[in-house]
Protein backbone atom coordinates (compact mmCIF):
# COMPACT_ATOMS: atom_id res chain seq x y z
CA UNK A 1 0.00 0.00 0.00
CA UNK A 2 1.34 3.41 -0.80
CA UNK A 3 1.16 6.31 1.60
CA UNK A 4 0.60 9.91 0.62
CA UNK A 5 1.77 12.23 2.05
CA UNK A 6 5.13 10.99 3.33
CA UNK A 7 4.76 8.57 6.25
CA UNK A 8 7.27 10.14 8.65
CA UNK A 9 5.29 11.38 11.63
CA UNK A 10 5.66 12.15 15.31
CA UNK A 11 2.63 10.20 16.47
CA UNK A 12 1.46 10.63 20.08
CA UNK A 13 2.59 7.09 20.90
CA UNK A 14 6.06 7.76 19.49
CA UNK A 15 6.29 10.96 21.53
CA UNK A 16 5.09 9.18 24.66
CA UNK A 17 7.49 6.28 24.24
CA UNK A 18 10.49 8.41 25.16
CA UNK A 19 8.95 10.18 28.17
CA UNK A 20 10.39 7.70 30.74
CA UNK A 21 13.89 8.73 29.63
CA UNK A 22 13.00 12.40 29.97
CA UNK A 23 11.64 11.94 33.50
CA UNK A 24 14.51 9.75 34.66
CA UNK A 25 12.26 6.73 35.21
CA UNK A 26 14.47 4.87 32.72
CA UNK A 27 18.05 5.32 31.57
CA UNK A 28 19.28 4.67 28.06
CA UNK A 29 21.23 1.41 27.81
CA UNK A 30 24.87 1.75 28.76
CA UNK A 31 25.96 -0.41 25.82
CA UNK A 32 23.97 1.76 23.38
CA UNK A 33 22.07 -1.23 21.97
CA UNK A 34 18.32 -0.94 21.40
CA UNK A 35 15.79 -2.61 19.14
CA UNK A 36 12.63 -0.76 18.07
CA UNK A 37 9.87 -3.08 16.83
CA UNK A 38 7.28 -1.53 14.46
CA UNK A 39 9.36 1.63 14.53
CA UNK A 40 7.99 4.89 13.14
CA UNK A 41 10.17 7.68 11.90
CA UNK A 42 9.87 10.98 13.72
CA UNK A 43 11.83 13.82 15.26
CA UNK A 44 11.98 12.29 18.75
CA UNK A 45 13.34 9.00 17.41
CA UNK A 46 15.97 10.76 15.32
CA UNK A 47 16.91 12.86 18.35
CA UNK A 48 17.23 9.86 20.70
CA UNK A 49 18.68 7.16 18.43
CA UNK A 50 22.27 6.05 18.93
CA UNK A 51 24.63 4.12 16.66
CA UNK A 52 23.64 0.79 18.19
CA UNK A 53 19.90 1.22 17.63
CA UNK A 54 18.12 -1.03 15.14
CA UNK A 55 14.60 -0.54 13.77
CA UNK A 56 12.17 -3.18 12.52
CA UNK A 57 9.28 -2.19 10.25
CA UNK A 58 7.37 -4.45 7.86
CA UNK A 59 5.37 -1.71 6.09
CA UNK A 60 7.43 -0.57 3.12
CA UNK A 61 6.69 3.20 3.15
CA UNK A 62 7.44 3.40 6.88
CA UNK A 63 10.63 1.33 6.46
CA UNK A 64 11.81 3.62 3.67
CA UNK A 65 11.09 6.70 5.80
CA UNK A 66 13.31 5.27 8.54
CA UNK A 67 16.09 4.63 6.04
CA UNK A 68 15.83 8.15 4.62
CA UNK A 69 16.38 9.46 8.14
CA UNK A 70 19.59 7.45 8.43
CA UNK A 71 18.18 4.87 10.85
CA UNK A 72 19.38 1.28 10.61
CA UNK A 73 16.87 -1.41 9.70
CA UNK A 74 17.03 -4.91 11.15
CA UNK A 75 18.49 -7.63 8.95
CA UNK A 76 16.08 -10.39 8.02
CA UNK A 77 16.50 -13.36 10.34
CA UNK A 78 18.46 -11.38 12.94
CA UNK A 79 17.96 -12.92 16.40
CA UNK A 80 20.37 -10.77 18.41
CA UNK A 81 19.42 -9.56 21.88
CA UNK A 82 19.29 -5.96 23.03
CA UNK A 83 19.43 -4.17 26.36
CA UNK A 84 16.35 -2.17 25.39
CA UNK A 85 13.48 -3.39 23.23
CA UNK A 86 10.85 -0.80 22.36
CA UNK A 87 7.60 -1.38 20.52
CA UNK A 88 4.46 0.32 19.31
CA UNK A 89 1.91 -2.51 19.57
CA UNK A 90 -0.74 -2.65 16.81
CA UNK A 91 -4.47 -2.58 17.54
CA UNK A 92 -5.16 -6.18 16.46
CA UNK A 93 -4.72 -8.13 19.68
CA UNK A 94 -3.30 -11.41 18.38
CA UNK A 95 -0.79 -9.47 16.32
CA UNK A 96 0.13 -7.35 19.35
CA UNK A 97 0.55 -10.40 21.59
CA UNK A 98 2.88 -11.99 19.05
CA UNK A 99 4.89 -8.75 19.03
CA UNK A 100 5.14 -8.76 22.83
CA UNK A 101 6.42 -12.34 22.64
CA UNK A 102 8.99 -11.30 20.05
CA UNK A 103 10.12 -8.46 22.31
CA UNK A 104 10.62 -10.89 25.21
CA UNK A 105 12.68 -13.17 22.99
CA UNK A 106 14.90 -10.30 21.83
CA UNK A 107 15.57 -8.54 25.14
CA UNK A 108 18.93 -9.30 26.79
CA UNK A 109 19.10 -10.55 30.40
CA UNK A 110 18.56 -7.59 32.71
CA UNK A 111 17.14 -5.53 29.86
CA UNK A 112 13.92 -3.56 29.48
CA UNK A 113 10.86 -4.00 27.27
CA UNK A 114 9.12 -0.65 26.72
CA UNK A 115 5.81 0.00 24.94
CA UNK A 116 3.44 2.88 24.27
CA UNK A 117 -0.21 2.63 23.20
CA UNK A 118 -2.84 5.37 22.73
CA UNK A 119 -5.52 5.23 25.43
CA UNK A 120 -8.23 5.02 22.76
CA UNK A 121 -6.59 2.00 21.11
CA UNK A 122 -6.60 -0.53 23.93
CA UNK A 123 -3.73 0.75 26.08
CA UNK A 124 -5.02 -0.81 29.30
CA UNK A 125 -5.51 -4.22 27.69
CA UNK A 126 -2.07 -4.06 26.09
CA UNK A 127 -0.47 -3.29 29.44
CA UNK A 128 -2.33 -6.22 30.96
CA UNK A 129 -1.00 -8.51 28.27
CA UNK A 130 2.60 -7.55 29.01
CA UNK A 131 1.97 -8.16 32.71
CA UNK A 132 0.66 -11.65 31.93
CA UNK A 133 3.73 -12.42 29.86
CA UNK A 134 6.57 -10.69 31.70
CA UNK A 135 5.41 -9.97 35.24
CA UNK A 136 5.04 -6.58 36.96
CA UNK A 137 5.34 -3.40 34.93
CA UNK A 138 5.76 0.28 35.63
CA UNK A 139 3.72 2.82 33.74
CA UNK A 140 2.97 6.48 33.18
CA UNK A 141 0.59 8.46 31.01
CA UNK A 142 1.41 11.21 28.52
CA UNK A 143 0.03 12.54 25.23
CA UNK A 144 -3.19 10.55 25.80
CA UNK A 145 -1.11 7.38 25.74
CA UNK A 146 -0.08 4.79 28.28
CA UNK A 147 3.65 4.02 28.46
CA UNK A 148 4.62 0.84 30.30
CA UNK A 149 7.76 -1.22 30.74
CA UNK A 150 8.99 -4.45 32.30
CA UNK A 151 12.32 -5.88 33.40
CA UNK A 152 11.72 -9.51 32.41
CA UNK A 153 13.54 -12.30 34.20
CA UNK A 154 13.46 -16.05 33.62
CA UNK A 155 11.53 -16.73 36.83
CA UNK A 156 8.82 -14.20 35.87
CA UNK A 157 8.26 -15.01 32.19
CA UNK A 158 5.51 -17.51 31.44
CA UNK A 159 7.34 -19.71 28.92
CA UNK A 160 4.25 -21.62 27.82
CA UNK A 161 2.34 -18.41 27.20
CA UNK A 162 5.37 -16.93 25.43
CA UNK A 163 5.42 -19.82 22.93
CA UNK A 164 1.66 -19.68 22.41
CA UNK A 165 1.68 -15.94 21.73
CA UNK A 166 4.72 -16.13 19.44
CA UNK A 167 2.80 -18.69 17.36
CA UNK A 168 -0.07 -16.24 16.87
CA UNK A 169 1.89 -14.58 14.06
CA UNK A 170 2.25 -17.79 12.07
CA UNK A 171 0.26 -18.00 8.81
CA UNK A 172 -3.02 -19.80 9.41
CA UNK A 173 -6.13 -20.70 7.47
CA UNK A 174 -9.03 -18.29 7.93
CA UNK A 175 -12.73 -19.14 7.93
CA UNK A 176 -12.90 -18.68 4.15
CA UNK A 177 -10.15 -21.25 3.62
CA UNK A 178 -7.32 -18.86 2.73
CA UNK A 179 -3.99 -18.67 4.52
CA UNK A 180 -3.57 -15.36 6.33
CA UNK A 181 -2.28 -13.95 9.60
CA UNK A 182 -3.59 -11.49 12.23
CA UNK A 183 -3.24 -7.82 11.42
CA UNK A 184 -3.45 -8.07 7.64
CA UNK A 185 -6.33 -6.32 5.89
CA UNK A 186 -9.48 -8.50 6.26
CA UNK A 187 -7.16 -11.21 7.56
CA UNK A 188 -9.88 -13.51 8.94
CA UNK A 189 -12.28 -13.42 5.98
CA UNK A 190 -12.70 -12.54 2.33
CA UNK A 191 -13.22 -8.80 2.05
CA UNK A 192 -16.65 -8.09 0.55
CA UNK A 193 -15.28 -5.58 -1.96
CA UNK A 194 -12.61 -8.00 -3.20
CA UNK A 195 -15.20 -10.75 -3.53
CA UNK A 196 -17.40 -8.43 -5.61
CA UNK A 197 -14.50 -7.59 -7.91
CA UNK A 198 -13.59 -11.28 -8.29
CA UNK A 199 -17.18 -12.12 -9.24
CA UNK A 200 -17.05 -9.60 -12.11
CA UNK A 201 -13.54 -10.20 -13.46
CA UNK A 202 -13.84 -11.19 -17.12
CA UNK A 203 -12.65 -14.66 -18.09
CA UNK A 204 -10.78 -13.17 -21.07
CA UNK A 205 -8.08 -11.42 -19.02
CA UNK A 206 -4.85 -12.56 -20.65
CA UNK A 207 -1.08 -12.24 -20.59
CA UNK A 208 0.81 -10.66 -17.70
CA UNK A 209 -1.32 -9.30 -14.85
CA UNK A 210 -0.43 -7.24 -11.76
CA UNK A 211 -2.36 -7.40 -8.49
CA UNK A 212 -1.51 -4.17 -6.68
CA UNK A 213 -2.12 -4.00 -2.94
CA UNK A 214 -2.46 -7.78 -3.11
CA UNK A 215 -2.79 -8.58 0.61
CA UNK A 216 -2.79 -12.33 1.20
CA UNK A 217 -3.39 -12.97 -2.50
CA UNK A 218 -7.15 -13.52 -2.76
CA UNK A 219 -7.61 -11.73 -6.11
CA UNK A 220 -4.59 -13.44 -7.64
CA UNK A 221 -5.97 -16.83 -6.63
CA UNK A 222 -9.24 -15.97 -8.34
CA UNK A 223 -7.40 -14.95 -11.52
CA UNK A 224 -5.59 -18.30 -11.65
CA UNK A 225 -8.89 -20.10 -11.19
CA UNK A 226 -11.01 -18.06 -13.60
CA UNK A 227 -8.80 -16.45 -16.26
CA UNK A 228 -7.21 -19.28 -18.23
CA UNK A 229 -5.32 -17.06 -20.68
CA UNK A 230 -3.30 -15.35 -17.94
CA UNK A 231 0.31 -16.51 -18.11
CA UNK A 232 1.95 -14.50 -15.30
CA UNK A 233 0.89 -12.63 -12.16
CA UNK A 234 2.96 -10.16 -10.17
CA UNK A 235 1.70 -9.39 -6.66
CA UNK A 236 2.72 -6.04 -5.16
CA UNK A 237 2.16 -5.50 -1.44
CA UNK A 238 3.67 -2.98 0.96
CA UNK A 239 3.09 -5.09 4.09
CA UNK A 240 5.85 -7.71 4.19
CA UNK A 241 3.86 -9.88 6.61
CA UNK A 242 1.35 -10.56 3.81
CA UNK A 243 3.87 -12.05 1.40
CA UNK A 244 4.27 -15.48 3.01
CA UNK A 245 0.50 -16.14 3.23
CA UNK A 246 0.14 -14.92 -0.36
CA UNK A 247 2.90 -17.26 -1.51
CA UNK A 248 1.23 -20.22 0.20
CA UNK A 249 -2.19 -19.38 -1.25
CA UNK A 250 -0.76 -19.04 -4.76
CA UNK A 251 1.09 -22.33 -4.44
CA UNK A 252 -2.19 -24.05 -3.50
CA UNK A 253 -3.95 -22.44 -6.44
CA UNK A 254 -1.18 -23.58 -8.77
CA UNK A 255 -1.40 -27.16 -7.55
CA UNK A 256 -5.13 -27.15 -8.21
CA UNK A 257 -4.73 -25.63 -11.67
CA UNK A 258 -4.33 -27.49 -14.97
CA UNK A 259 -1.66 -25.06 -16.18
CA UNK A 260 1.36 -23.16 -14.90
CA UNK A 261 1.17 -19.43 -14.19
CA UNK A 262 4.41 -17.61 -13.44
CA UNK A 263 4.00 -15.90 -10.06
CA UNK A 264 6.24 -13.27 -8.44
CA UNK A 265 5.70 -11.47 -5.13
CA UNK A 266 7.13 -8.01 -4.46
CA UNK A 267 7.49 -6.06 -1.20
CA UNK A 268 6.80 -2.71 -2.79
CA UNK A 269 5.22 0.71 -2.31
CA UNK A 270 2.89 0.97 -5.30
CA UNK A 271 2.96 4.78 -5.12
CA UNK A 272 6.56 4.60 -6.34
CA UNK A 273 5.47 3.07 -9.65
CA UNK A 274 5.86 -0.44 -11.04
CA UNK A 275 8.97 -1.83 -12.75
CA UNK A 276 7.13 -3.62 -15.58
CA UNK A 277 4.28 -3.13 -18.05
CA UNK A 278 1.13 -5.21 -17.92
CA UNK A 279 -1.76 -6.42 -20.03
CA UNK A 280 -4.11 -6.02 -17.07
CA UNK A 281 -4.04 -4.73 -13.50
CA UNK A 282 -6.50 -5.58 -10.74
CA UNK A 283 -6.81 -3.83 -7.40
CA UNK A 284 -8.85 -3.23 -4.31
CA UNK A 285 -6.87 -0.10 -3.44
CA UNK A 286 -6.48 1.08 0.14
CA UNK A 287 -7.97 4.42 1.07
CA UNK A 288 -7.02 4.84 4.71
CA UNK A 289 -4.11 4.65 7.10
CA UNK A 290 -5.18 3.62 10.56
CA UNK A 291 -8.45 5.46 11.19
CA UNK A 292 -7.74 8.32 8.82
CA UNK A 293 -9.38 8.33 5.40
CA UNK A 294 -6.87 9.17 2.68
CA UNK A 295 -8.51 8.93 -0.75
CA UNK A 296 -5.18 10.04 -2.22
CA UNK A 297 -4.00 6.47 -1.65
CA UNK A 298 -6.54 5.12 -4.12
CA UNK A 299 -5.79 7.89 -6.61
CA UNK A 300 -2.07 7.02 -6.37
CA UNK A 301 -2.91 3.40 -7.23
CA UNK A 302 -4.86 4.54 -10.29
CA UNK A 303 -2.00 6.74 -11.50
CA UNK A 304 0.51 3.92 -11.00
CA UNK A 305 -1.74 1.47 -12.84
CA UNK A 306 -2.14 3.85 -15.77
CA UNK A 307 1.63 4.31 -16.02
CA UNK A 308 2.22 0.54 -15.95
CA UNK A 309 -0.43 -0.64 -18.42
CA UNK A 310 0.37 -1.42 -22.04
CA UNK A 311 -1.65 0.58 -24.60
CA UNK A 312 -4.25 -2.19 -24.87
CA UNK A 313 -4.22 -2.79 -21.13
CA UNK A 314 -7.22 -2.88 -18.77
CA UNK A 315 -7.60 -1.77 -15.16
CA UNK A 316 -10.19 -3.51 -12.99
CA UNK A 317 -10.72 -2.05 -9.54
CA UNK A 318 -13.23 -1.99 -6.73
CA UNK A 319 -13.81 0.89 -4.33
CA UNK A 320 -16.24 2.15 -1.73
CA UNK A 321 -19.10 3.81 -3.58
CA UNK A 322 -18.45 7.25 -2.06
CA UNK A 323 -14.79 7.52 -3.08
CA UNK A 324 -14.22 10.18 -5.77
CA UNK A 325 -12.00 8.30 -8.21
CA UNK A 326 -13.87 9.09 -11.41
CA UNK A 327 -12.00 12.32 -12.21
CA UNK A 328 -8.63 10.62 -11.84
CA UNK A 329 -9.75 7.71 -13.99
CA UNK A 330 -11.11 10.03 -16.68
CA UNK A 331 -7.84 11.96 -16.78
CA UNK A 332 -5.85 8.78 -17.55
CA UNK A 333 -8.22 6.52 -19.51
CA UNK A 334 -10.33 7.04 -22.63
CA UNK A 335 -13.00 4.52 -21.62
CA UNK A 336 -14.19 4.24 -18.02
CA UNK A 337 -17.30 2.29 -17.11
CA UNK A 338 -18.94 1.31 -13.85
CA UNK A 339 -19.58 -2.41 -14.13
CA UNK A 340 -21.75 -2.73 -11.03
CA UNK A 341 -22.68 -0.97 -7.80
CA UNK A 342 -23.64 -3.27 -4.94
CA UNK A 343 -23.68 -3.13 -1.15
CA UNK A 344 -21.83 0.18 -1.02
CA UNK A 345 -19.08 -0.80 -3.49
CA UNK A 346 -18.47 -0.09 -7.16
CA UNK A 347 -16.53 -2.18 -9.67
CA UNK A 348 -14.91 -0.15 -12.46
CA UNK A 349 -13.16 -1.13 -15.69
CA UNK A 350 -10.88 1.40 -17.39
CA UNK A 351 -9.30 1.05 -20.85
CA UNK A 352 -7.46 3.16 -23.36
CA UNK A 353 -4.73 4.56 -21.18
CA UNK A 354 -3.21 7.88 -22.19
CA UNK A 355 -0.51 10.08 -20.68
Amino acid sequence: MPILPAPAADTPALEALFVPFETGALALPADGRALFLRARDGFRLREMAQAGWVCEQSFKPFAEALQRSGLRLAERGDTGRFSLVMLLPPRQRDEARALFAQALERVAPGGVVLAAVPNAEGAKSAEGDLVRLAGPVQQLSKHKCRVFWAHPSIDRVDGELLAAWRALDAPRRNEAGYISRPGLFAWDRVDAASALLADHLPADLAGRVADIGAGYGYLSVQIIRRCLAVTAIDLYEAEARALEPARLNLEEAQRASTRHVAVALHWHDVAQGLPQRYDAIVSNPPFHQGREDLPALGRAFIQTAADALLPHGRLWLVANRHLPYEATLASRFADVRTVTVQEGFKVIEARGVHA
